[in-house]
């Protein structure tokens, strides 16, 4: 039983506190203590509460305890009820007594109110007009009589508590000598130990007696001056409590003695780094406590007197929850709340039932307290609205029905609180928009009913949402995505579907969207329930599908290490968008990687563009954007052989890294940018069907020419050639876009896009494109600086002239075209004679003429092609001359016969099958017919006599016989063994049919020098037919000429007339 009051003054009030507190304190000052036991409104609805009773009527006579809810005893009452009622139990301790008290059923909003939520602006302007409804001012407060008293009252009672009760100065509880007394005891603690639980109760008792006897002076001098030693006591008391029993009531007390002291506004668990220490250790001591029903077995096993361990539990629970709302009864920044949900927070989130329904009942016992005495005052320090909003909504939502029910207590309050923190911080020029939000919420909670209401976690987002603003949104969504990690926590999927359900509503007013698809792609990899999963990735996706977002979005994605992991993987291939977005993300995406190419080529390649280029690929992979994939083919196509062209030769180790992105892992040795461009450009043709394009490319190894510096133009031709062939709706498409694209980017950027163009140059469209897009390009082209360049204007020129419209504008690039036969590079010289060739026959005499000069020069050009096709160039052009032209250019004619003549005898087939072909074409320009020997392909030596009647052939037809010796031997250095030969072979034979007088003129000494330096070539062959060959020369030089041998015969005949 409590202990007697006489001698303890007047009696006091009962004081302003939360759950009927009434701490005694000195008359001279009214006690400021919350309000307890309102009278439920009329449409309470009474819920069972057999768990933590938060209000309690006084103790009734009766010495058994029972724990009961009244509603359960009165549905009983018939039964065996009464019996279990009336059962005789052990007899308790004094100090336990207080758990015989009867339950009291708490008001709850029934199933057919809406009213009880006031969500009335004027009701909030009223409150605000008037500072006494509004602030809960110490008169008012004071003038209501409560005569019951609260459980730390009873504690304070039942351990003995009281001092004064023993004291001989009792008759003035407050005076100095009671106070030095009190003080004098508690120094004797702080110099000591507190080993037995008598010690520690005692020195609870004298400091909660001594917090009573403030303001005094002496007192608050002493307690401030000694608030870092009570912490420090009341920490050690608290850490030698076990943490899985209890039989003691320390703890409650403790409790009760931080309550006395906040009531006085002195705080014990606000501040310093050991204060915040001690309101940890204490949240915790208490939270993790065994569950009841653990508690009680353990009582069984290892009695403790008459010890009630079901009892104490509830007692002290109870008084920390009285601790916890002693805190805010003023609070009017709300800076003590703050700290309580910091606290409270990670227990809301216990995977322990128990746990987690002790830390959602003291939030809500706190937030009715905060809601009953509600004082606000700018500046607010809780800006964690939308936190607690989202972890009380799940809750709400617990598979357990006790957390359930206790959060929906909470948001019941919290959505009264809500509304006056918005009225009090919105600018008086929002509360309009105010207004509009809480009509939205009527609306919505006429819907369904306030029970309803409080047990979904999805309604209750839906309603707290029109309130929060930006910054509480991403928070509600943070703590969401948070909360999805746990994987044994039950409202796991509740917690995506609210997600979601949030992005939906909210689209538009989210600001920190980087944070939120941070967190879901740190968290995704911590989610196993395929559901969920999807979920969680649907929220990207709605957040991606917003134009708003997209850009943010795709930048935070794309900032994660490649390869991309399973998670990140399955988000890009998962998305779920509508189809008017789908188009939308895909071109933002490939946009990013467009603007990595349309900046200079550097050292090193932006990260982004490798990341962007595996995001392609996952997207293609996934296959969830097939509209979009097809619609964008053209530009997707081209920037990834663009992103091919810039990734040839490097490694990761030649892309620039964000700082710290492989903190946490290494960077891949074995991938490169080029791969990843290889594989999503593979993809792509798969995805859009390019099937046969894709197996030509594989049949002709055009992937590995696409990944080849020197061959990347060639893969880039056979993939531009096998779509023109099987899909020429795409190629045409690329045409068009490629007009445009030609003049922007780098210069990879735009030579694989004009490698691409070039070839596409050869469908029947390319005649629609207005000359300044084709012609005029090609010529600009030809004058650059870079020889690809002017290699693929002759291409584009060679497809060009197959269309006659296009053939005039051709025409005036044939000087341009001649001056490129000098060029040392063969493609350059072998395009340049195709386009002539087609061109020839619409050639003017004097462009004829000249480059006939310039295709004999190439006549024995070492390089087979370039020598072959010069010579199919220079027939062609003698079968275009006119008749009336053919006097200018027969010497051109007849001084090709003999190279013609030699290279019939070449090594290379194609060369010699060519020189037998032209000499043809020059005998009918000649009007000559040829003998047949010319066209055997077997090599002279094995036959001379061939040879010498080609020789005799030339020697009736030509003039100039010396002439054509000399150029013969030219052809004696020859790197080629078969043309020196033959020329040797042809100088012997054909000697024969020199002009002895033109001879002896210009001598044979200059002939005999070449021949005698071949008698030194290693080949036995030559040695053999150049010794016959000089032998011939100098016979015929000592031969007479027909002059010579008729002076002969006429001085012979005047001798034998003599």
């Amino acid at each position: 039983m409590p202990l007697s009051r006489r001698g303890r003054g007047p009696p006091r009030r009962a004081g302003f506190r939360v759950v009927n507190t009434g701490l005694p304190q000195a008359p001279a000052h009214p006690p400021r203590r919350a309000v307890r036991g309102a009278p439920p409104s009329s449409h309470a609805q009474h819920l069972t509460r057999q768990r933590h009773s938060s209000e309690q009527v006084p103790k009734e006579p009766e010495t058994q305890a029972d724990f009961r809810s009244e509603k359960w005893l009165q549905e009983h009452a018939g039964g065996d009820a009464g019996d279990s009622w009336q059962a005789p139990r052990a007899e308790m301790d004094s100090r336990h007594r207080i758990c015989s008290w009867k339950e009291v059923v708490i008001p709850y909003a029934s199933d057919s109110d809406s009213g009880s939520v006031d969500l009335q602006l004027s009701n909030l302007e009223d409150i605000q007009k008037s500072p006494s409804s509004l602030e809960h001012t110490d008169t008012s407060l004071s003038s209501l009589d409560l005569p019951l008293e609260s459980l730390t009252d009873r504690v304070r009672h039942l351990t003995h508590e009281d001092p004064f009760s023993e004291d001989p100065f009792s008759e003035d509880p407050f005076s100095e000598a009671t106070i030095e007394k009190l003080i004098e005891s508690i120094q004797e603690f702080f110099n000591g130990e507190l080993k037995t639980e008598n010690e520690k109760l005692t020195f609870l008792r004298s400091l909660s007696s001594l917090s009573r006897t403030l303001p005094d002076e002496t007192t608050e001098s002493f307690i401030h001056s000694h608030i870092a030693d009570i912490v420090h006591i009341l920490y050690i008391l608290v850490e030698e409590e076990p943490l899985h029993s209890l039989f003691s009531p320390v703890r409650q007390v403790i409790f009760v003695t931080i309550t006395d002291l906040s009531y006085q506004d002195i705080h014990l668990l606000f501040g310093s780094e050991d204060r915040v220490d001690l309101f940890s250790l204490i949240t915790k001591s208490i939270i993790t406590l065994p569950s009841e029903k653990t508690l009680t077995q353990l009582q069984e096993i290892m009695p403790s007197g008459s010890s009630n361990s079901e009892c104490l539990y509830r007692q002290t629970f109870q008084v920390f929850s009285e601790m916890l709302q002693s805190l805010v009864v003023k609070d009017p920044h709300l800076e003590n709340f703050d700290i309580i949900f910091k606290h409270m927070e990670p227990w809301l989130q216990s995977v322990k039932d128990h746990e987690r329904e002790r830390a959602t009942a003291s939030m809500a016992q706190v937030l009715k307290c905060l809601y009953r005495h509600l004082t606000l005052k700018l500046p607010l320090q809780f800006q964690r609205l939308g936190q607690l909003v989202a972890r009380m909504a799940l809750l709400c939502g617990d598979l357990l029905k006790e957390v359930a029910e206790e959060a929906a207590e909470g948001m019941h309050y919290l959505l009264h609180i809500t509304l006056r923190l918005k009225y009090i911080t919105e600018d008086k020029k929002n509360h309009r928009s105010l207004r509009g939000a809480m009509k939205k919420c009527q609306e919505l909670l006429e819907c369904l009913s306030i029970k309803q209401f409080y047990s979904c976690p999805f309604k209750v987002g839906q309603i707290f949402e029109v309130f929060l603003d930006s910054d509480e949104l991403c928070q509600f969504a943070l703590t969401i995505v948070d909360g999805l990690k746990n994987l044994k926590y039950p409202c796991t999927q509740q917690s995506a579907e609210l997600l979601i359900s949030l992005v939906k509503n909210a689209e538009s007013r989210f600001e920190k969207v980087p944070e939120i698809i941070g967190v879901i792609c740190a968290q995704l990899s911590m989610i196993s329930q395929p559901k969920v999963r999807q979920q969680v990735i649907t929220t990207v996706s709605l957040f991606i599908s917003r134009p708003k977002y997209t850009d943010i979005v795709i930048s935070h994605l794309l900032y994660h290490p490649v390869p991309y992991d399973r998670d990140l993987a399955e988000m890009w291939r998962t998305l779920k968008v509508e189809p008017p977005s789908t188009t939308w993300i895909l071109l933002r995406l490939l946009r990013k990687l467009q603007k990595c190419h349309d900046v200079p080529t550097q050292e090193k390649m932006a990260y982004v563009a490798v990341s962007a280029t595996e995001a392609l690929y996952e997207v293609f992979m996934g296959n969830k954007l097939p509209e979009a994939t097809f619609q964008l083919f053209p530009q997707l196509l081209m920037t990834l052989l663009i992103q091919i062209h810039h990734s040839i030769g490097l490694t990761m180790s030649d892309v620039t890294i964000p700082a710290g992105l492989y903190a946490e892992q290494e960077m891949p040795s074995k991938v490169t940018p080029l791969c990843f461009a290889i594989q999503a450009t593979k993809t792509l043709l798969l995805r859009t069907w390019c099937l046969q394009e894709f197996h030509i490319m594989e049949k002709n190894k055009g992937w590995t020419l696409l990944a080849r510096k020197d061959c990347h133009l060639q893969g880039v031709s056979l993939l531009a050639n096998a779509l023109l062939e099987r899909n020429h709706v795409l190629a045409h498409k690329i045409l068009y876009l490629l007009v445009p694209l030609l003049n922007r980017g780098n210069d990879k950027h735009k030579l694989t896009s004009a490698g691409f163009f070039v070839e596409l140059l050869q469908s029947p469209v390319a005649r629609r494109l207005p000359s300044i897009y084709s012609v005029d390009r090609l010529k600009d082209w030809l004058y650059h600086g870079d020889n690809v360049f002017k290699i693929l204007a002759l291409r584009g020129l060679c497809y060009l002239i197959r269309h006659r419209e296009m053939s005039e504008d051709i025409k005036s690039l044939m000087p341009c075209i001649l001056d490129l036969l000098c060029e040392t590079d063969e493609k350059i010289v072998l395009l340049a004679i195709q386009i002539l060739l087609q061109v020839v026959r619409t050639m003017d005499f004097s462009t004829l003429t000249a480059m006939m000069r310039a295709l004999f020069s190439f006549f024995g050009d070492v390089r087979p092609d370039v020598h072959c096709f010069s010579m199919t160039l220079f027939g062609a052009s003698i079968k275009s001359v006119k008749n009336t032209d053919k006097k200018g250019v027969e010497n051109q004619v007849l001084d090709s016969l003999v190279p013609l003549l030699l290279y019939s005898q070449d090594e290379n087939d194609a060369v010699a099958e060519e020189s037998r072909r032209v000499l043809t074409i020059c005998a009918q320009f000649l009007k000559w017919k040829l003998p047949q020997e010319v066209y055997c392909k077997d090599p002279w030596y094995i036959n001379p006599s061939e040879v010498e009647t080609i020789c005799k052939f030339l020697g009736k037809k030509c003039k100039g016989k010396v002439n054509i010796l000399a150029q013969t031997l030219m052809f004696s250095k020859s790197p080629k063994l078969p043309i020196r030969r033959a020329t040797v072979l042809f100088v012997g034979l054909f000697s024969k049919y020199l002009d002895r007088s033109e001879l002896r003129m210009k001598g044979t000494k200059w002939i005999e020098d070449d021949l005698r330096h071949l008698l030194h070539d290693p080949e036995p062959s030559l040695h053999i037919i150049a010794s016959q060959a000089l032998f011939q020369i100098q016979k015929v030089a000592a031969e007479p000429g027909p002059e010579q041998t008729v002076g002969r015969l006429r001085k012979l005949m005047g001798c034998l007339s003599t």
